[in-house]
């Protein structure tokens, strides 16, 4: 086998939109950016050619002729297995700005559990917001991970803080639950 032929492919979308309204733009924008796709340059994007980005792709290609724009979307490698470490490179560090991203809301659930403690704000709507933000710390990190094909080094660790995070809103719940009910760690 080739060089070619380990090599990952790659979906390159080449998308053209009239300026006005900037509504369509943004969508399709929107869209791709959900997807975790790699911009390239202006109405140029690329995604790696793996089920995972199949519907975000047709997603954004039937957004942009809706907007009667155009869509093309080419099959690529690399020319040579330097070319394909360096576009791999490149999504790697997409993912990890996103995973960075992921960490710091991570720490600021974390912030906001230990907040709530500090001031003893044990009730319950303030449990099911805490709940709630947890439920989509878990549906990022579920989305982050589907997209990350290549693996990014913070992956991992976000897992971890994923745990930690659970960790805390159950120990929130559980003082909630103490507040409520008139119960102390004693009594249990």
């Amino acid at each position: 086998m080739t060089d070619q032929e380990h090599q990952v492919r790659w979906l390159v979308l080449v998308i053209k939109l009239s300026a006005e309204p900037s509504r369509h733009r943004v969508a399709v924008w929107r869209e791709l950016r959900k997807v975790g796709a790699l911009s390239l340059g202006q109405g140029i994007w690329a995604v790696p050619d793996v089920p995972v980005f199949a519907h975000g792709v047709r997603r954004a290609i039937e957004l942009a002729e809706r907007a009667r724009g155009e869509a093309v979307v080419l099959e690529a490698v690399g020319r040579g297995p330097d070319d394909a470490a360096r576009f791999q490179a490149m999504f790697t560090a997409a993912r990890q700005a996103d995973w960075a991203e992921f960490l710091s809301d991570c720490g600021k659930y974390e912030a906001e559990l230990a907040k709530e403690i500090r001031i003893a704000k044990f009730t319950l709507a303030e449990l099911e917001e805490e709940e709630q933000s947890l439920e989509r710390l878990r549906r990022w990190h579920r989305d982050l991970t589907a997209r990350d094909v290549f693996g990014a080094p913070e992956a991992a660790r976000a897992g971890e803080r994923l745990k930690q995070c659970t960790v805390a809103c159950e120990d929130y719940a559980e003082r909630v639950f103490r507040a409520l009910h008139g119960t102390s760690e004693e009594d249990r």
